[in-house]
């Protein structure tokens, strides 16, 4: 069993902040993948098809959860002609959303506990 650093704050409000960002936002390893990449990349402006090839995933895959991300509103989606362009969202609020996940990612014990709430996630699916 993970101990955890209950003197990092980023932990100790794990509990409050982060359990209900990750249910509801980066329930998935794919939507945490497609965030990352996003973060990495910030200013990807394309298809689902272009960005599976970018993380590996299939094309059906990523595109579920890209419209799970833009419902969410961490992903803008765009409809140009018969393409669906997706990037990351202009609202502040969720850049820097993402920016502090991302970064609590840094710890180790952050995405043991974020890891365990995907798989309990995905299991209560």
């Amino acid at each position: 069993m993970v101990q955890l650093l209950t003197t990092d704050p980023t932990l100790s409000d794990f509990d409050l902040k982060w359990s209900g960002f990750i249910k509801s936002k980066v329930n998935s390893f794919t939507k945490w993948d497609l965030l990352r990449f996003f973060y990495d990349n910030p200013h990807t402006f394309d298809t689902a098809d272009n960005i599976a090839q970018y993380i590996g995933r299939e094309v059906q895959t990523v595109q579920a959860a890209l419209e799970g991300l833009v419902r969410s509103g961490l992903i803008d989606k765009e409809t140009r002609g018969q393409a669906s362009i997706f990037r990351l969202s202009q609202q502040p609020e969720m850049r820097q959303a993402l920016t502090d996940f991302i970064k609590a990612c840094h710890n180790r014990e952050f995405r043991a506990r974020a890891i365990h709430l995907v798989i309990q996630s995905k299991s209560h699916a």
